[in-house]
């Protein structure tokens, strides 16, 4: 029989059996969605005049535990570096004490939350000596715990006010006009957008060179450390000289960037070389991550027929025999040390010009002094 051919008796039959069940199930849609919706929801029923109000404040229990890796990392103690250079600036700048008690605030709640990021974007280990967070809490809380810190600076900063006990008024400019203001806000705002902006351009470049084994040069890396690890220190600076009370026409940010530069090689310097840095950090923990840090660019540009370094950062090795093997071509073959070394002389003595030439600073040449390479005996 042809398809589609039948008794013509049978095939009505079922078409009235089935028009039959789509009756009663159509019914019993209609019943089932009348009981539900004779049912009782106090909250639901009424939830359209709740959502225009505000969303509720979470309880302190419950931000704490939204905050728990962030309170993981800022309970295992730092080197308190930079309340020490905040406090070396203020010598110059005078920042009344409640504006440089928000400044501090601000910076630590940045600072912990990007090492709460970066140890998950470097696959780090350790952390201060401890497990890194996001092995305790796991990458999303701890990734949302971070993101939070950071509005938190956020909403911290557009607090600050901008004139000191006397209500100086602070001046601002809107299109071509200039008016004061007692409002700093706006302007404390744009100054962290900007500086985060430049911190996560900078974190970027610097991974995607390690994701994508692509060497830097030495000027390319320079201008990356100037945006990533100078942004949390010109975000104190510059909010400070918003609220300086003296030395109001002088521009920090030059020397803060010179600073930066030269944390991050004398960083890089240590990673590699430092005894104290492998208890907190892990041993040369930056081959591990694939990371072409100073020492490792000059390793690798400064003797372009050998691949060596550059596929050692390919294997991220976490045995100690090949990180050591690795660590004594950069030493005895290419100098990689001598000449890093070198370089932390250079930016050194240029700090320290340049604080002379802006009329001394105490507290912060005694910072210099002791972040001296040599004067850690290495």
């Amino acid at each position: 029989m042809p398809y589609g051919g039948g008794d013509p008796l049978v095939s009505g039959h079922h078409f009235r059996i089935i028009g039959i069940v789509h009756h009663f199930y159509t019914v019993a849609r209609k019943v089932d969605l009348q009981q539900r919706t004779t049912m009782h929801h106090p909250f639901i029923d009424n939830i359209l005049s709740s959502l225009s109000m505000p969303s509720l404040q979470l309880s302190v229990e419950e931000e704490a535990e939204l905050l728990e890796p962030y309170t993981y990392i800022a309970s295992c103690p730092g080197k308190g570096f930079r309340s020490q250079f905040i406090k070396a600036f203020n010598h110059w700048l005078r920042v009344p004490p409640a504006q440089l008690e928000a400044i501090v605030r601000v910076v630590e709640l940045l600072h912990n939350a990007s090492l709460l990021v970066d140890d998950i974007e470097d696959n780090s280990e350790l952390r201060r000596g401890k497990p890194v967070a996001h092995k305790i809490y796991g990458v999303p809380q701890t990734i949302n715990s971070a993101n939070y810190a950071y509005f938190l600076a956020y909403q911290e900063v557009s607090k600050i006010p901008c004139m000191d006990q006397v209500a100086k008024p602070c001046i601002l400019y809107v299109g071509l006009h200039r008016r004061n203001s007692y409002n700093s806000g706006p302007r404390f705002v744009q100054i962290l957008n900007d500086e985060m902006l430049a911190l996560h351009r900078g974190q970027g470049r610097d991974i995607f060179w390690r994701d994508h084994v692509q060497c830097p040069t030495e000027e390319e890396y320079i201008e990356m450390v100037k945006d990533k690890t100078g942004g949390l220190l010109r975000i104190a600076v510059r909010l400070m000289m918003e609220c300086a009370t003296i030395q109001t026409g002088i521009n920090y940010v030059p020397l803060v960037n010179l600073l930066g530069i030269w944390f991050q090689i004398r960083d890089d310097y240590m990673n590699l070389q430092s005894n104290a840095y492998t208890e907190h950090k892990g041993f040369a923990e930056d081959l591990s991550e694939g990371k072409f840090s100073f020492p490792i660019i000059h390793g690798i540009r400064g003797k372009r027929d050998s691949k060596y370094i550059i596929n050692t950062l390919r294997l991220r090795p976490k045995d100690p025999i090949f990180k050591r093997l690795a660590i004594s071509f950069l030493n005895e073959v290419t100098h990689s040390f001598e000449y890093t070394l070198s370089v932390l002389d250079s930016l050194e003595a240029q700090a320290h010009a340049e604080v002379t030439r802006l009329g001394g600073n105490p507290k912060l040449e005694a910072i210099l002094d002791k972040l001296t390479v040599k004067a850690s005996g290495l």
